[in-house]
């Protein structure tokens, strides 16, 4: 087997050994086989494995500020050391400074196995995301390389993260159905054009079911990010892991709306609620429950991030 051709399976249980050893899972009738990579990739990172979690880390870099879409949920201007969600770090690194970043970590927290790159913006709407990943590549070529991307570029650029072993995805997909995307979207920046409404939800919508079956076809692991938001996209939810499951990705995060920008004054749902929608998801994919909603700087274990033991670098501030 060639390297970066993976075996995955379309619902991932693991089932039964292969007599060399190899966890297996039953598809659509079949015992395929995980290759060592793959289940490497999948053990060793925190948010593919609950038992990675307690074991190993990942750090962040945020060298990503730029971003194409605004979600009606997303404030990326705040710049607070203290504050623990998507969007915030507490400085942008360019590409080399991301390299000495993840040289430092490996110094101090061997454990740290998995680097990725989640923003503050969106990773693919920035040129210094495939640099960093280029260098990434040719220093640690034994870590694992990770992305979260809203997906609008994923066709164009999913070539370019597998010639640098990206292997680990994560696209965030809030709803399958543009009349819900507009809702949740403002607009959406693609080719130089800004859209609106379902105009530009439709257009999201297209490139991100694109990107994740190339992603499939290419044999990424791939994680679903979905924002559950009461009252837009709740009842939706189910079709969303429905839809995904049947395209073959690895598992499915629902992450409680934190209330802010548009949707400050919606009430974000209760754990009994969140817990009752991955029971009503479960039937179509593998559930991730043990999400802490990462910074885009985050180090260390999940909850337990060690980014403020780290030298300050020489990166600037967030800008939009």
């Amino acid at each position: 087997m060639q390297k970066g051709q993976y075996l995955l399976p379309i619902h991932p249980l693991v089932d039964h050994m292969t007599d060399e050893g190899y966890p297996t899972a039953n598809v659509q009738g079949k015992e395929i086989p995980y290759d060592p990579e793959t289940l490497r990739r999948i053990k060793e990172h925190p948010c593919f494995s609950e038992k990675a979690c307690h074991a190993f880390g990942r750090a962040h870099l945020a060298v990503a500020p730029k971003c194409n879409i605004q979600c009606n949920y997303c404030v990326r201007d705040f710049d607070c050391v203290n504050e623990s969600r998507p969007g915030v770090a507490s400085e942008v690194l360019n590409p080399q400074e991301g390299i000495e970043r993840v040289r430092e970590v490996m110094e101090k927290f061997p454990y740290v196995k998995v680097i990725g790159i989640a923003g503050p913006g969106e990773p693919l709407a920035n040129p210094e995301t495939l640099e960093t990943m280029r260098l990434l590549h040719e220093e640690f070529p034994h870590l694992i390389l990770c992305l979260s991307t809203n997906g609008l570029m994923l066709p164009e650029y999913i070539d370019e993260l597998v010639k640098y072993d990206v292997y680990n995805l994560t696209v965030t997909l809030n709803a399958i159905d543009p009349e819900i995307g507009a809702k949740i979207y403002s607009h959406v920046t693609y080719k130089g054009k800004k859209y609106e409404g379902v105009e530009g939800a439709k257009i999201l919508l297209e490139q991100q079911l694109k990107g994740i079956e190339m992603a499939v076809e290419r044999k990424m692991i791939v994680k679903i990010n979905t924002v559950y938001i009461p009252g837009v996209n709740d009842e939706h939810i189910p079709e969303i892991a429905k839809k995904v499951g049947a395209m073959g990705v690895y598992n499915f995060n629902i992450i409680p709306l934190i209330p802010q920008y548009k949707f400050e004054g919606v009430t974000p749902p209760t754990p009994a609620m969140k817990r009752e929608m991955h029971d009503r998801c479960a039937p179509y994919v593998k559930q991730m429950k043990h999400c802490q909603r990462c910074r885009a700087d985050a180090v260390g274990k999940l909850g337990k991030d060690m980014q403020s033991c780290l030298s300050s670098g020489c990166g600037g501030k967030i800008n939009e």
